[in-house]
């Protein structure tokens, strides 16, 4: 999808909180920079991801980070409590596989090409280097 940022994938919440807190083996920033943006399912193993965005809020160093939510769950508990603790957006997953390459499209689109991220986000300026200031 011509997406230059580097991806990083976690199976669990336990790991996404481990990786975001640079807690072994996700310790390099080189290899595993803070991201910039934080797509986050509800229904993680081990730490569910309502849990993993709590804790995403309370780090002071993270609490500019972009986190949306990519979910099955179209609960409406869910949706607010997630806007409550601060989710920047709560999308629910497509069930078709055409529906999730949009998805991916969109979510490329504005939070990668039109959304200008916080200055925690160390890709900023990678993403932003060809737009005039």
């Amino acid at each position: 999808m011509g997406i230059q940022n580097k991806i990083q994938f976690v199976d669990d919440g336990q790991k996404a909180i481990n990786y975001l807190s640079s807690q072994p083996p996700y310790s390099d920033r080189l290899e595993y920079p803070t991201p910039c943006l934080v797509i986050l399912d509800l229904k993680l193993p081990k730490v569910h991801g309502l849990d993993v965005l709590k804790w995403i809020r309370t780090q002071s160093e993270l609490q500019a980070l972009i986190v949306v939510i990519l979910s099955s769950s179209p609960l409406r508990n869910d949706v607010d409590t997630a806007y409550k603790t601060g989710v920047n957006s709560f999308l629910v997953k497509p069930l078709s596989a055409d529906e999730l390459t949009h998805f991916a499209h969109l979510i490329k689109e504005y939070w990668l090409e039109t959304n200008q991220f916080p200055s925690l986000c160390e890709v900023k300026n990678r993403l932003n280097k060809d737009r005039p200031e």
